[in-house]
Protein backbone atom coordinates (compact mmCIF):
# COMPACT_ATOMS: atom_id res chain seq x y z
CA UNK A 1 0.00 0.00 0.00
CA UNK A 2 1.11 3.63 -0.25
CA UNK A 3 1.54 5.73 2.92
CA UNK A 4 3.33 8.77 4.07
CA UNK A 5 5.78 8.24 6.59
CA UNK A 6 7.59 9.88 8.71
CA UNK A 7 11.33 8.98 9.73
CA UNK A 8 12.21 11.68 11.72
CA UNK A 9 11.28 14.52 13.97
CA UNK A 10 10.36 17.74 12.04
CA UNK A 11 11.14 16.61 8.69
CA UNK A 12 9.42 16.03 5.78
CA UNK A 13 6.40 13.44 5.15
CA UNK A 14 7.78 10.56 2.65
CA UNK A 15 5.46 9.01 0.16
CA UNK A 16 6.36 5.10 0.44
CA UNK A 17 5.38 1.70 -0.47
CA UNK A 18 4.93 -0.47 2.26
CA UNK A 19 3.49 -4.07 2.81
CA UNK A 20 -0.70 -3.84 3.56
CA UNK A 21 -1.27 -4.53 7.14
CA UNK A 22 -2.57 -8.24 8.05
CA UNK A 23 -4.54 -8.52 11.33
CA UNK A 24 -3.99 -10.61 13.91
CA UNK A 25 -6.22 -12.03 16.66
CA UNK A 26 -8.63 -8.83 18.28
CA UNK A 27 -8.04 -6.98 14.74
CA UNK A 28 -8.93 -5.68 11.97
CA UNK A 29 -8.10 -3.69 8.51
CA UNK A 30 -9.59 -1.23 7.13
CA UNK A 31 -9.21 0.22 3.61
CA UNK A 32 -8.99 4.25 4.23
CA UNK A 33 -11.17 7.06 2.24
CA UNK A 34 -9.93 9.81 4.21
CA UNK A 35 -8.12 10.71 7.18
CA UNK A 36 -8.06 14.71 8.74
CA UNK A 37 -4.57 16.70 9.20
CA UNK A 38 -4.77 18.87 12.66
CA UNK A 39 -2.80 20.47 15.24
CA UNK A 40 -3.00 16.64 17.23
CA UNK A 41 -1.66 15.17 13.95
CA UNK A 42 1.16 18.58 13.20
CA UNK A 43 2.75 18.08 16.64
CA UNK A 44 4.01 14.92 15.71
CA UNK A 45 5.47 16.07 12.38
CA UNK A 46 6.88 19.20 14.11
CA UNK A 47 8.40 17.15 16.70
CA UNK A 48 6.74 18.29 19.80
CA UNK A 49 5.91 14.57 20.60
CA UNK A 50 8.44 12.01 20.23
CA UNK A 51 7.10 8.46 18.26
CA UNK A 52 9.09 5.68 17.48
CA UNK A 53 10.12 6.09 13.99
CA UNK A 54 9.36 5.53 11.08
CA UNK A 55 5.55 5.79 11.30
CA UNK A 56 2.57 6.80 9.71
CA UNK A 57 0.43 9.78 11.18
CA UNK A 58 -3.44 10.33 11.30
CA UNK A 59 -6.66 9.66 13.24
CA UNK A 60 -9.63 11.22 12.24
CA UNK A 61 -10.42 8.39 9.33
CA UNK A 62 -13.40 7.25 7.36
CA UNK A 63 -12.61 3.65 6.46
CA UNK A 64 -14.37 0.44 5.32
CA UNK A 65 -13.27 -2.28 7.06
CA UNK A 66 -11.99 -4.92 4.63
CA UNK A 67 -10.29 -8.09 6.73
CA UNK A 68 -11.15 -9.58 10.52
CA UNK A 69 -8.59 -10.87 13.01
CA UNK A 70 -9.53 -14.30 14.91
CA UNK A 71 -11.81 -13.25 17.40
CA UNK A 72 -13.44 -10.21 16.29
CA UNK A 73 -17.41 -10.59 16.37
CA UNK A 74 -18.22 -6.97 16.53
CA UNK A 75 -17.21 -5.69 13.08
CA UNK A 76 -17.59 -7.47 9.84
CA UNK A 77 -16.22 -6.57 5.93
CA UNK A 78 -17.84 -3.85 4.78
CA UNK A 79 -18.51 -1.63 7.93
CA UNK A 80 -18.00 1.80 7.45
CA UNK A 81 -16.14 3.06 10.50
CA UNK A 82 -14.25 5.62 11.95
CA UNK A 83 -11.24 5.40 14.99
CA UNK A 84 -11.28 5.98 18.49
CA UNK A 85 -7.75 8.18 18.82
CA UNK A 86 -7.19 7.16 22.50
CA UNK A 87 -5.80 3.19 23.05
CA UNK A 88 -7.78 2.51 26.39
CA UNK A 89 -8.49 -0.35 28.21
CA UNK A 90 -11.73 -0.28 29.08
CA UNK A 91 -12.17 -2.20 32.24
CA UNK A 92 -10.91 0.39 34.60
CA UNK A 93 -12.92 2.52 37.00
CA UNK A 94 -12.36 5.53 34.23
CA UNK A 95 -13.00 3.78 31.74
CA UNK A 96 -16.39 2.06 33.38
CA UNK A 97 -18.11 5.17 34.02
CA UNK A 98 -17.25 6.80 30.87
CA UNK A 99 -14.24 8.85 31.38
CA UNK A 100 -11.94 7.28 29.51
CA UNK A 101 -9.66 10.22 28.74
CA UNK A 102 -8.50 9.45 32.00
CA UNK A 103 -8.06 5.48 31.68
CA UNK A 104 -5.06 4.33 34.24
CA UNK A 105 -4.11 1.98 31.82
CA UNK A 106 -3.95 4.15 28.96
CA UNK A 107 -1.65 2.69 25.87
CA UNK A 108 -1.31 5.92 23.74
CA UNK A 109 -3.14 7.16 20.53
CA UNK A 110 -3.75 5.93 16.68
CA UNK A 111 -1.13 7.68 14.87
CA UNK A 112 1.32 7.72 17.57
CA UNK A 113 1.91 4.62 19.15
CA UNK A 114 0.11 2.94 16.34
CA UNK A 115 0.65 3.70 12.73
CA UNK A 116 -2.38 5.63 11.83
CA UNK A 117 -4.53 6.46 8.31
CA UNK A 118 -1.89 8.49 6.16
CA UNK A 119 -2.31 5.52 4.39
CA UNK A 120 -4.47 3.69 2.07
CA UNK A 121 -5.26 1.30 4.97
CA UNK A 122 -5.14 0.58 8.41
CA UNK A 123 -4.62 -2.11 11.20
CA UNK A 124 -5.89 -1.17 14.62
CA UNK A 125 -6.85 -3.25 18.11
CA UNK A 126 -10.54 -4.24 16.87
CA UNK A 127 -12.16 -2.47 19.28
CA UNK A 128 -10.57 0.88 18.77
CA UNK A 129 -12.69 1.29 15.35
CA UNK A 130 -16.46 3.00 16.01
CA UNK A 131 -19.16 2.28 13.22
CA UNK A 132 -20.45 5.25 11.78
CA UNK A 133 -24.21 5.33 11.90
CA UNK A 134 -26.59 4.88 9.07
CA UNK A 135 -27.45 8.97 7.87
CA UNK A 136 -23.99 9.46 7.23
CA UNK A 137 -23.15 9.99 3.73
CA UNK A 138 -19.57 8.53 4.03
CA UNK A 139 -19.00 7.25 0.24
CA UNK A 140 -19.54 10.85 -0.58
CA UNK A 141 -18.37 13.22 2.33
CA UNK A 142 -15.82 11.15 3.54
CA UNK A 143 -13.36 14.16 4.48
CA UNK A 144 -16.14 15.63 6.22
CA UNK A 145 -16.99 11.68 8.26
CA UNK A 146 -13.28 11.47 9.12
CA UNK A 147 -13.06 14.93 10.89
CA UNK A 148 -16.18 14.76 13.15
CA UNK A 149 -14.63 12.02 15.83
CA UNK A 150 -11.92 14.72 17.02
CA UNK A 151 -13.49 18.35 15.26
CA UNK A 152 -16.76 17.73 16.35
CA UNK A 153 -16.29 15.34 19.51
CA UNK A 154 -14.05 17.63 21.03
CA UNK A 155 -15.92 20.50 21.40
CA UNK A 156 -18.95 18.13 22.27
CA UNK A 157 -17.14 16.96 25.47
CA UNK A 158 -15.90 20.85 26.06
CA UNK A 159 -19.99 22.20 25.97
CA UNK A 160 -20.52 19.17 28.46
CA UNK A 161 -17.53 19.90 30.92
CA UNK A 162 -18.09 23.60 31.14
CA UNK A 163 -21.56 23.33 31.44
CA UNK A 164 -22.90 25.89 28.81
CA UNK A 165 -26.35 26.95 28.84
CA UNK A 166 -28.54 29.13 26.36
CA UNK A 167 -27.54 32.13 29.00
CA UNK A 168 -23.79 31.78 28.89
CA UNK A 169 -21.31 34.18 26.77
CA UNK A 170 -18.87 32.15 25.66
CA UNK A 171 -15.14 33.24 23.70
CA UNK A 172 -13.12 30.87 22.23
CA UNK A 173 -9.33 31.78 21.58
CA UNK A 174 -7.81 30.35 18.70
CA UNK A 175 -11.25 30.68 16.86
CA UNK A 176 -10.05 30.40 13.27
CA UNK A 177 -8.34 27.10 13.70
CA UNK A 178 -9.39 23.47 13.08
CA UNK A 179 -10.87 23.12 17.08
CA UNK A 180 -11.59 26.37 17.18
CA UNK A 181 -14.01 26.93 14.18
CA UNK A 182 -15.92 23.74 15.46
CA UNK A 183 -15.77 24.93 19.07
CA UNK A 184 -17.98 28.12 17.72
CA UNK A 185 -20.42 25.64 15.84
CA UNK A 186 -21.09 23.85 18.98
CA UNK A 187 -21.40 26.72 21.37
CA UNK A 188 -24.41 28.05 18.57
CA UNK A 189 -25.63 24.34 18.49
CA UNK A 190 -25.78 24.65 22.42
CA UNK A 191 -27.88 27.92 22.17
CA UNK A 192 -24.97 29.75 23.87
CA UNK A 193 -26.66 33.63 24.73
CA UNK A 194 -23.26 35.02 22.74
CA UNK A 195 -20.71 33.42 21.19
CA UNK A 196 -17.27 35.52 20.14
CA UNK A 197 -14.69 34.48 18.38
CA UNK A 198 -10.75 35.47 19.15
CA UNK A 199 -7.85 35.09 17.12
CA UNK A 200 -4.71 37.55 15.73
CA UNK A 201 -5.72 36.42 12.14
CA UNK A 202 -8.46 38.82 11.20
CA UNK A 203 -8.35 37.21 7.96
CA UNK A 204 -10.68 34.43 9.41
CA UNK A 205 -13.21 36.06 11.09
CA UNK A 206 -15.90 35.64 8.09
CA UNK A 207 -15.62 31.65 8.28
CA UNK A 208 -16.04 32.37 12.28
CA UNK A 209 -19.17 34.39 11.54
CA UNK A 210 -20.18 31.74 9.51
CA UNK A 211 -19.14 29.14 11.46
CA UNK A 212 -21.68 30.59 14.65
CA UNK A 213 -19.87 33.81 16.05
CA UNK A 214 -21.77 36.59 17.21
CA UNK A 215 -18.42 38.61 17.26
CA UNK A 216 -15.03 38.65 16.72
CA UNK A 217 -12.04 40.26 18.71
CA UNK A 218 -8.75 41.07 17.00
CA UNK A 219 -6.26 39.60 19.42
CA UNK A 220 -3.19 41.26 17.99
CA UNK A 221 -3.55 44.61 19.72
CA UNK A 222 -2.88 43.09 23.40
CA UNK A 223 -5.76 44.21 24.68
CA UNK A 224 -8.11 40.87 24.41
CA UNK A 225 -9.22 41.02 28.13
CA UNK A 226 -10.67 45.12 27.44
CA UNK A 227 -12.75 43.97 24.30
CA UNK A 228 -14.20 40.80 25.84
CA UNK A 229 -15.31 43.06 29.04
CA UNK A 230 -16.77 45.73 26.51
CA UNK A 231 -18.60 43.23 24.44
CA UNK A 232 -20.26 41.67 27.69
CA UNK A 233 -21.25 45.40 28.86
CA UNK A 234 -18.62 45.13 31.36
CA UNK A 235 -20.00 41.71 33.08
CA UNK A 236 -17.35 39.41 31.38
CA UNK A 237 -17.64 36.00 30.07
CA UNK A 238 -19.04 33.34 31.35
CA UNK A 239 -16.96 30.44 29.34
CA UNK A 240 -13.70 31.26 27.81
CA UNK A 241 -11.95 28.32 25.84
CA UNK A 242 -8.34 28.41 24.94
CA UNK A 243 -6.75 26.57 22.30
CA UNK A 244 -3.67 28.17 22.05
CA UNK A 245 -2.90 28.08 25.63
CA UNK A 246 -0.01 30.28 25.47
CA UNK A 247 0.71 32.73 29.11
CA UNK A 248 -1.33 35.79 27.19
CA UNK A 249 -3.76 33.90 26.17
CA UNK A 250 -4.71 32.16 29.37
CA UNK A 251 -4.41 35.37 31.57
CA UNK A 252 -6.46 37.21 29.28
CA UNK A 253 -9.33 34.91 29.66
CA UNK A 254 -8.94 35.02 32.99
CA UNK A 255 -9.29 38.43 33.37
CA UNK A 256 -12.16 38.55 30.68
CA UNK A 257 -14.73 36.15 32.86
CA UNK A 258 -17.14 37.33 34.83
CA UNK A 259 -18.83 36.18 38.12
CA UNK A 260 -19.27 32.14 38.00
CA UNK A 261 -16.73 32.40 35.12
CA UNK A 262 -15.02 28.74 33.49
CA UNK A 263 -12.07 29.06 31.77
CA UNK A 264 -11.36 25.62 29.91
CA UNK A 265 -7.76 24.91 28.86
CA UNK A 266 -6.68 22.63 25.79
CA UNK A 267 -3.44 23.13 24.25
CA UNK A 268 -1.31 20.20 24.88
CA UNK A 269 1.98 22.36 24.71
CA UNK A 270 0.75 25.33 26.50
CA UNK A 271 2.27 27.46 29.10
CA UNK A 272 2.73 28.17 32.78
CA UNK A 273 0.33 31.44 33.40
CA UNK A 274 -0.53 33.11 36.24
CA UNK A 275 -4.11 33.31 38.16
CA UNK A 276 -5.26 35.83 40.76
CA UNK A 277 -6.44 33.88 44.20
CA UNK A 278 -8.26 37.00 44.61
CA UNK A 279 -10.36 37.03 41.89
CA UNK A 280 -10.90 33.30 41.46
CA UNK A 281 -12.29 33.49 45.18
CA UNK A 282 -14.50 37.10 45.08
CA UNK A 283 -15.98 35.50 41.60
CA UNK A 284 -15.77 31.52 42.66
CA UNK A 285 -14.24 31.20 38.95
CA UNK A 286 -13.20 27.68 37.83
CA UNK A 287 -10.21 26.81 35.73
CA UNK A 288 -10.05 23.13 34.04
CA UNK A 289 -8.76 20.57 31.61
CA UNK A 290 -10.56 18.98 28.44
CA UNK A 291 -9.00 16.26 27.09
CA UNK A 292 -10.07 14.94 23.22
CA UNK A 293 -13.79 12.82 24.20
CA UNK A 294 -15.08 9.97 25.73
CA UNK A 295 -16.64 7.09 23.13
CA UNK A 296 -20.02 7.74 23.98
CA UNK A 297 -19.38 11.86 23.13
CA UNK A 298 -17.86 10.33 19.84
CA UNK A 299 -20.80 8.49 19.11
CA UNK A 300 -23.17 11.46 20.06
CA UNK A 301 -21.03 13.70 17.68
CA UNK A 302 -21.50 11.42 14.52
CA UNK A 303 -25.51 11.03 15.91
CA UNK A 304 -25.36 14.90 15.69
CA UNK A 305 -24.06 14.96 11.84
CA UNK A 306 -26.11 12.24 10.66
CA UNK A 307 -29.27 14.33 11.85
CA UNK A 308 -28.29 17.47 10.07
CA UNK A 309 -28.16 19.89 13.45
CA UNK A 310 -24.31 20.59 12.35
CA UNK A 311 -21.62 19.70 9.59
CA UNK A 312 -18.32 19.87 9.77
CA UNK A 313 -16.20 22.43 8.19
CA UNK A 314 -13.58 20.61 5.55
CA UNK A 315 -11.84 23.96 3.73
CA UNK A 316 -9.21 21.87 1.99
CA UNK A 317 -9.15 18.31 0.59
CA UNK A 318 -6.06 17.12 -1.06
CA UNK A 319 -4.66 13.40 -1.94
CA UNK A 320 -2.07 11.47 0.06
CA UNK A 321 1.09 12.19 -1.41
CA UNK A 322 0.24 16.00 -1.02
CA UNK A 323 0.38 15.54 2.60
CA UNK A 324 3.55 17.33 3.25
CA UNK A 325 2.54 20.63 1.39
CA UNK A 326 -1.09 20.33 4.09
CA UNK A 327 1.56 20.52 7.30
CA UNK A 328 3.60 23.33 5.55
CA UNK A 329 0.42 25.16 5.45
CA UNK A 330 -0.97 24.01 9.05
CA UNK A 331 2.67 25.20 10.71
CA UNK A 332 1.91 28.68 9.09
CA UNK A 333 -1.61 28.71 10.79
CA UNK A 334 -2.82 29.40 6.86
CA UNK A 335 -5.68 26.13 7.12
CA UNK A 336 -9.39 27.72 8.66
CA UNK A 337 -11.45 24.97 9.71
CA UNK A 338 -9.62 21.62 8.83
CA UNK A 339 -8.17 19.99 6.14
CA UNK A 340 -8.28 15.94 4.84
CA UNK A 341 -6.64 13.57 2.61
CA UNK A 342 -8.60 11.95 0.61
CA UNK A 343 -7.57 8.61 -1.06
CA UNK A 344 -7.82 8.47 -4.52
Amino acid sequence: MKAMMLKAANTPLVLETVPDPVPGPGEAVARVLACGAGLTIHHVRAGRIAVKYPRILGHEITGEIVALGAGVAELKVGDPVTAYFYLTCGHCHWCRINRETLCDNFAGYVGRELDGGYAEYIKLPAKSFMKLPTGLDWRKHPAEVGVICDAIATPVKVIRRARVTPSDTVAVFGAGGGLGTHMLMIARWARARKVIAVDVMASKFETCLKAGADATVDATDGKVAEQLLELTGGKGVDVAIDFVCRAETLEAAGRALGKGGRLVVLGGHGQPFKAEPAALLRKELEIMGSRYATRQEVLDSLDLVARGEVWPLVTEKVPLEKAEAIHQRLDKGLITGRAALVMG
